[in-house]
């Protein structure tokens, strides 16, 4: 660890609880510092979800500190989050250290190595403030989970160790904004609550105006200032952090008459469904996110995304009953794709002879492709760039396997993995091309394979943007600097700084 020098400062954001729009913050800040010419780095110290990318050393991370690095103009790093969670049950997690799959974990086997991969976090965190000019600190989840905060490294002890100020977020469209920010105050010790340096308030719907005896009562009641009041804002096209934005998805369209739609199936240990962000944004299709099993023939297409626990959500298919009504659905003609953890199912079996996702065994697969995966180290995670059809297309890789096919014909060409060329088959088709599956994330990032795809599964009137993948999120993020920067004294969040100890 550094010492014995002056450091680059940090600045915390942390929130009255998950999802009430710290990610964003974040994102917004990054993008604005760097309008200012201000080398910023985006950093959370231990990330837990499914959402993951690759960075271009071939390692991985979480989505929401890639989305916060390219906000910022900057490559993702590892270092941006050391310590990277990844749900494989209700207990237990893959445990990804400095990009790279460790073990799987149970909660309390985890907190057990709480000490050393809170130096591994340190370490990380110390290299990044050698290298920019601003590190934000991203917390996790509230920041006044009492029963936690003696196993806590990402919240307050990170701060400490950061000697960062603290902006605390709340989420007024959840109801209790009063009670969010000072009960979260009342719960934190007197040197957590003096770190502290103010507010956001997120997620405000209405006339703001409105809101001001709100914010003078809060102030009043806390002695810190409100550095802003958020409003509502719809299709920032800004990518999320965590599933829980899918929970309580939007309904499909109850017929064929009311447009074409899109299916996802909502499987239990969903991951990268971020992958999907570009068809929700298209003019004149309907995506729903889908749980409960359904007759299908109403949806053009019906997508399989990817898995943390292949095995688990493939015999939730079965148990369910999604099996019979995908089958039944491919039989009729539908279109259905599979990405990562969604191919493999749709092969014959699942083979997991070390027992990488629980018990050893095999599960029957859907039977819809000619493939047999078999889960095995070491895990593949790669930028990858790729071609189908004659068009190039870029994505990345992020799979625990090796997948066979045993008849037909794959789906794409993989020209290269990591920057080094390479000619290598990936995926696989069949049915006249209504059933395929591909490793590649980030698939409909890429206008060109967007189209092809459209064109496959009969929705070829649709137009597709050019502005889509990385152009469409740079102009979000752009989009999403002038709507923060509207709101909030980023000037006074920034003044804050001079006065945090050992960040002059």
């Amino acid at each position: 660890m550094i010492s014995g020098r002056s450091l680059t400062p940090c600045l915390a954001v942390f929130g009255t609880g998950s999802d009430v729009g710290k990610s964003i913050v974040v994102t917004a800040l990054c993008r604005i510092l760097s309008n200012r010419g201000i080398r910023v780095a985006p950093y959370k110290a231990q990330n837990m979800s499914n959402n993951s990318g690759v960075t271009p050393e071939g390692l991985e991370m979480g989505r929401a500190q890639i989305v916060q690095a390219e906000a910022g103009r900057i490559a993702p790093h590892v270092d941006m989050n050391p310590i990277l969670l990844k749900p494989t049950s209700d207990v237990g997690s893959q445990v990804v250290v400095l990009g790279e799959a460790m073990a799987n974990r149970t909660a309390r086997e985890y907190h057990e190595q709480k000490e050393a991969l809170f130096s591994t976090a340190c370490q990380a965190l110390d290299r990044l403030r050698e290298s920019y000019d601003l590190v934000i600190l991203e917390g996790a989840g509230s920041c006044a989970e009492v029963n936690l905060m003696a196993h806590d490294i990402v919240n307050f002890r990170m701060a400490e160790y950061a000697r960062a100020p603290v902006i605390l977020v709340g989420d007024i469209h959840r109801g209790g904004i009063f009670g969010q920010l000072i009960g979260t105050l009342a719960c934190l010790p007197q040197d957590c609550r003096d770190r502290i340096a103010g507010f956001i308030i997120n997620r405000f719907r209405g006339d703001i105006s409105l809101f001001q005896e709100g914010t003078k009562w809060i102030e009043s009641r806390s002695g810190k200032p409100v550095f802003g009041v958020l409003p509502w804002v719809n299709n920032l096209a800004v990518e999320a952090e965590d599933s829980v934005v899918i929970e309580n998805p939007k309904k499909p369209p109850l017929d064929k008459d009311s447009g074409p739609a899109i299916a996802i199936i909502r499987i239990p240990h969903i991951s990268n469904f971020t992958d999907f962000d570009p068809l929700t944004r298209i003019s004149g299709i309907s995506v729903s996110f889908i749980e409960q099993p359904q007759d299908l023939s109403r949806f053009k297409a019906v997508i399989l995304p990817g898995s943390k626990n292949t095995c688990f959500d493939l015999r939730w298919l079965h148990r369910t009953g999604w099996f019979a009504n995908l089958k039944t659905y491919a039989a009729n003609g539908g279109h259905v794709l599979g990405i990562c953890g969604g191919y493999q199912m749709m092969g014959t079996q699942v083979r997991d002879p070390g027992g990488l996702e629980g018990p050893p065994g095999a599960t029957d697969g859907l039977g819809l492709l000619p493939v047999e995966t078999i889960l095995k180290a070491p895990k593949t995670t790669t930028l990858s760039a790729f071609e189908w059809k004659g068009v190039a297309g870029k994505g990345y890789e992020i799979h625990m396997g090796q997948t066979r096919l045993f008849e037909g014909n794959p789906l794409l060409n993989i020209t290269e993995r990591n920057g080094l060329a390479c000619n290598e088959a990936d995926g696989a088709q069949a049915a006249g091309l209504s059933i395929m599956g591909t490793y590649i994330h980030g698939l409909f990032d890429t206008p060109g394979i967007t189209r092809l795809w459209l064109d496959q599964i009969g929705l070829s009137h649709i137009p597709v943007s050019v502005d889509q993948g990385p152009v469409e999120r740079d102009l979000a993020y752009n989009r999403l600097a002038e709507h923060f920067e509207s709101h909030v004294e980023v000037d006074a969040i920034l003044s804050t700084l001079k006065t945090a100890t050992g960040c002059d």
